[in-house]
């Protein structure tokens, strides 16, 4: 008898605790939770309906992406970053993303610059729309593509785990309403210094584009707490 072919697996829906924890990231990214604030188990199965397993999967979750933290006999809270910790995480990934650039094959190939304008074109609706949370997705996917260029998936790697430690500052910049449309004007150009293979303008503007998020954070983080606390 003829072998039938294997049935391909049925697509896996994300857990509950996964959709969860999507929604608190959600919320932490777009700013609507702060550094410190509590994160009570009880209260947010309340507000998922569900029990405080997948709530407590949910913050295990984002405990490993850096955005909670966990602090004995006190449950779960946004991380708070301070000031140093941003300044230095800022500063190393800058540096690598700078290398990403150096190592770049130019000139990049012509698919590669109409994908780049096509996913702009999508972060560029969405600054249109004001719309943070899908502004923020757009970024993050044009940046991907941007910085998979170098052909260096470690070096890559490296930066989106250190881009995924400071997610939750970047709405402090988005306070600035030129912010978005400065995001918008620095895409533009990047895309056209890799079209004329321009690395050292490439380059400043890599360097250019990761100022305002931290800059933001940390005049709101001595606002709120003042400077002796920002060591």
């Amino acid at each position: 008898m003829p072998v039938k072919p294997a049935a391909m697996p049925a697509a896996v829906a994300p857990s509950r605790a996964h959709l969860i924890a999507l929604r608190i990231e959600e919320d932490i990214v777009l700013g609507r939770r702060h550094p410190r604030e509590r994160l009570v188990e009880q209260d947010l199965s309340e507000q998922f309906d569900t029990h405080r397993g997948d709530v407590r999967l949910a913050l295990f979750e984002l405990e490993k992406k850096g955005l909670v933290e966990r602090i004995r006999n006190r449950g779960a809270m946004v991380r708070d970053l301070t000031p140093k910790e941003v300044r230095d995480i800022y500063d190393v990934r800058e540096d690598l993303e700078v290398m990403a650039v150096r190592i770049m094959p130019f000139p990049v190939p012509e698919t590669q610059i109409v994908r780049l304008e096509t996913l702009q074109r999508e972060h560029g609706k969405a600054v249109d729309r004001a719309d943070v949370l899908a502004v923020y997705n757009a970024n993050i996917r044009f940046h991907g593509v941007l910085l998979s260029l170098c052909g260096n998936d470690c070096l890559t790697e490296t930066i989106e785990a250190l881009a995924q430690k400071v997610s939750s500052i970047r709405s402090y910049a988005h306070a600035n309403p030129g912010s978005l449309e400065n995001s918008r004007r620095d895409h533009i150009a990047m895309i056209d210094a890799l079209k004329h293979s321009r690395r050292s303008e490439l380059i400043a503007l890599t360097r250019r584009h990761l100022k305002p998020a931290p800059q933001a954070y940390i005049e709101a983080y001595e606002k709120r707490f003042g400077r002796a606390l920002t060591a």
